[in-house]
């Protein structure tokens, strides 16, 4: 990935899986609002919504939270509790670049402070976890390119297919 100053929507639809739609639902709703936001133009039409690298990776990772089938409620209460509470970004949390970091479990997203303190950020994250013997296993969550998955082939593509190559 080659790192460009702002991406257009429908790049950052092609690297999160997201689609530019829901981006727009989510400026809208005030969930995730890019840097560079869509105006009207003299013509009559509109811009292009633009993100910074910085809000590609957190889409990423907000992308990668809904395939794990975490609503937008939870994905809000996430991003203010890191604004309000750890006064960071989400870029800040993911793969060790800030006071603290996220991990997963797959049903709670945890933060660990620097001085090594646990916190469930979606359900108490002002009460810290306490941790016996060792620690908890828990997988830290990082910025990661979504890939499509190729289409799996119907019966009628195969059979297309199949024809062409008979003839």
């Amino acid at each position: 990935m080659r790192l460009k100053k702002h991406y257009t929507s429908r790049e950052v639809a092609a690297q999160t899986g997201l689609s530019a739609r829901q981006l727009q639902w989510w400026d809208r709703r005030g969930l995730y609002t890019p840097s560079v936001p869509t105006r009207r133009t003299a013509a009559g039409g509109f811009t292009e919504r633009r993100y910074t690298p910085i809000e590609l990776l957190e889409l990423m990772v907000l992308a990668d939270l809904r395939r794990r089938g975490f609503s937008l409620g939870r994905i809000r209460r996430l991003l203010l509790v890191l604004r309000t509470r750890f006064k960071v970004r989400l870029f800040e949390a993911i793969e060790g670049g800030g006071p603290i970091t996220l991990f997963i479990d797959g049903d709670d997203i945890y933060a660990r402070t620097e001085s090594g303190e646990y916190f469930n950020v979606l359900d108490n994250p002002r009460q810290p976890l306490l941790v016996l013997g060792q620690e908890p296993r828990l997988r830290q969550v990082t910025a990661r390119e979504h890939h499509a998955r190729p289409a799996a082939r119907t019966a009628a593509t195969r059979a297309r297919g199949n024809a062409a190559v008979r003839s």
